[in-house]
């Protein structure tokens, strides 16, 4: 079970990750944030990080082999950013309209695929 809880945290943490990386330009088209400085920005993303770190570090922890989890720390490593770059793919496409994923974009991610299987070897 560790390795399922690693698992929806890691997701939690790269949608927390990705809205504090990502969301503040989508603020900005919709014109909520265009004119906020630069610090106001930092501050929101850091507010949504947060909570981040709160979903990734218990991910890790659980995770580790080393702390009794299923994954060693490549394979932790390996894991989370195929993760992230999913839910980066579905974030995009779903709150800006215009990124759209390409073949190459798709075969990237097979490659992931087999990093991941690689990784697992």
């Amino acid at each position: 079970m560790s390795g399922f809880y690693t698992i929806i945290l890691l997701i939690l943490s790269n949608i927390f990750m990705t809205l504090a990386w990502y969301g503040h330009l989508k603020l900005q088209q919709t014109g909520t944030s265009s004119h906020w400085p630069l610090i106001g920005v930092i501050v929101f993303s850091w507010m949504i990080a947060f909570f981040e770190y709160c979903c990734q570090v218990p991910a890790n922890r659980i995770g580790f082999q080393g702390n009794g989890g299923p994954f060693s720390l490549v394979q932790l490593k390996v894991v989370q950013e195929c993760v992230s770059l999913i839910v980066f793919a579905v974030i995009a496409n779903v709150m800006f309209q215009g990124e759209s994923l390409r073949w190459n974009h798709l075969l990237a991610f097979v490659f992931l695929v087999a990093a991941v299987y690689l990784v697992f070897k």
